[in-house]
C-alpha cells in the first residue's frame, strides 16, 4: 500500500492505487462449462472408473463455487475498494462488470456528492452570547484508501468534525457587526467571509479521511430562545439611534442652508439670539415625531 505522511502526524496516510479486475463476462462463461461438467462427471457413476468421476466432479463443483463469489458489479460514480488477505490490492473506480480473487473483499465506495445537513447545535459566541448555528456541507470522497483504512467511519468521522469545526467557527466571531472592536467579521453580516472560513476548517480537518469538501454554509443562525428578546429589542434600539442620527445630521444641513440663504439674499438681518432662536424653532420642527403646533407671538423676542 502506497502510503504518504499524515495530515495530523503519526502513522503515513495511505494513498489510493488503481486495480484493474478482469472481466467478469469471461469468468461468466467458465463458470457454467464448470457446472456442466461436474454434472456429467455424476452422470458417469456406475460406469467403469466410478472414481475418477467422482472425483472429477467435487473438483469441478469445488472450482465452481470457488469462481462464483469472485464476481463484483462496480456502478457509476461508485467504487470498489479490494483487499485481499489483509493487504490493500487497489481500488476499481470504472463502471462495469469483473471478476477477481474469490478471497479479496470488495468493500464499495460512494464516490457521488453528499449532504451533511448538520444539527442545530447550541453555542456561545465570541462575546459569550448563547446562540443556535447550523451548517450544510457538500463533501465527497477523494482517496478511497484513506477513507477505508485511516479512519474508523468515514461517514461518522465527517459528522464528528463538521459539528465540531461549526462550534469553533461559532465562538471565534461575534452574532452581529459592532459587537466587537478586535474582529471585524461576524457570524450575520459576513456570510460568505464565514463560509469560506469553514470550508477551509473543514478541508483541514477531513483532509485525514480523503475527503474533499466542495461547499460549506451556515443553514441556521439564530439567538438562542432565553436571550432572544433582549437581543431583539438591542437590534431596535440600535435602529433608532441610527435612524435619529441621520434626521439630526439632515435638519442641521437644512438649518444651515436656510441661514445662509437669508444672509446672502438680505432677506433680513438676525442677530445672534435671533438665529439661535430660529435654529432652535427650525431643529424641533425637523426632527420632531408629531407635526409642530403654530404659536404665534404678538410681542417681541426681547420683551
Amino acid at each position: 500500500m502506497n502510503t504518504t505522511p499524515s495530515p495530523l502526524g503519526g502513522k503515513p496516510a495511505s494513498h489510493e492505487v488503481p486495480f484493474r479486475a478482469s472481466s467478469g463476462f469471461l469468468m461468466l462463461a467458465v463458470a457454467p462449462l464448470l457446472l456442466a461438467g461436474a454434472i456429467a462427471s455424476f452422470a458417469s457413476v456406475g460406469r467403469p472408473a466410478d472414481g475418477r468421476f467422482i472425483v472429477l466432479g467435487i473438483a469441478l463443483v469445488t472450482a465452481f463455487v470457488f469462481v462464483t463469489p469472485g464476481f463484483f458489479v462496480v456502478n457509476p460514480n461508485q467504487s470498489r475498494v479490494l483487499t485481499l488477505f489483509g493487504r490493500y490490492r487497489g481500488t476499481v473506480r470504472d463502471a462495469g462488470f469483473f471478476w477477481t480473487n474469490p478471497f479479496t473483499s470488495k468493500r464499495p465506495v460512494s464516490l457521488r456528492a453528499h449532504n451533511l445537513n448538520g444539527q442545530k447545535l447550541k453555542v456561545n459566541d465570541l462575546l459569550g452570547n448563547p446562540i443556535e448555528i447550523a451548517a450544510v456541507v457538500v463533501w465527497r470522497v477523494r482517496d478511497t484508501a484513506q477513507a477505508v483504512y485511516d479512519v474508523e467511519d468515514y461517514v461518522q468521522f465527517v459528522e464528528i468534525q463538521g459539528e465540531s469545526a461549526v462550534r469553533q467557527l461559532a465562538s471565534s466571531h461575534p452574532y452581529d457587526d459592532g459587537q466587537s472592536k478586535d474582529v471585524t467579521t461576524s457570524l450575520r453580516g459576513s456570510r460568505d467571509v464565514v463560509a469560506q472560513e469553514l470550508q477551509h476548517a473543514l478541508a483541514e480537518r477531513l483532509a485525514l479521511a480523503g475527503i474533499e469538501v466542495q461547499e460549506a454554509r451556515l443553514s441556521h443562525l439564530a439567538y438562542a430562545p432565553e436571550i432572544a428578546s433582549a437581543m431583539l429589542q438591542r437590534q431596535q434600539a440600535s435602529a433608532v439611534i441610527a435612524a435619529r442620527s441621520m434626521i439630526v445630521e439632515g435638519a442641521v444641513g437644512m438649518v444651515r442652508h436656510a441661514l445662509e440663504m437669508l444672509s446672502e439674499q438680505k432677506v433680513l438681518e438676525l442677530d445672534e439670539e435671533r438665529k439661535a432662536a430660529m435654529v432652535s424653532n427650525l431643529l424641533v420642527v425637523l426632527c420632531g415625531h408629531v407635526a409642530p403646533t403654530p404659536v404665534l407671538n404678538t410681542g417681541t423676542l426681547y420683551a
